[in-house]
């Protein structure tokens, strides 16, 4: 388990990364960042949320389809419930909300 100052800089560069593939994507969205919380907008007003939970060590993600919890393990950020990966539900959620195909590439912790 990483601290916190490890937490909080492996999850900043996580929102950075999303922010920079979103942009590079040419994808129509609106990237907002405050605290724990990146806010991504689409043109419609459908916004999907990823926001870190200090405390648990975990990344949520809310969005229409649902609200998943992420825990880290062994480099990657898999759902608590059912072991999904972080980056594939978030490019569901974003697929859905863009009405195309959105394909943000996993980010690798150094």
């Amino acid at each position: 388990m990483m601290n916190e100052s490890e937490f909080l800089q492996q999850t900043d560069a996580l929102f950075n990364h999303i922010e920079d593939q979103i942009d590079e994507g040419g994808w129509d969205f609106d990237c907002l960042l405050s605290g724990n919380v990146l806010t991504i907008e689409a043109d419609d007003g459908t916004q999907i949320i990823v926001n870190r939970h200090t405390p648990n060590q975990e990344l949520w993600i809310a969005a229409k389809s649902g609200g998943y919890h992420f825990a880290e393990n062994n480099g990657q950020w898999l759902a608590t419930r059912d072991g999904s990966e972080f980056f594939s539900v978030l490019n569901q959620a974003l697929s859905a909300a863009a009405g195309e195909d959105v394909v943000i590439e996993a980010y690798k912790f150094q």
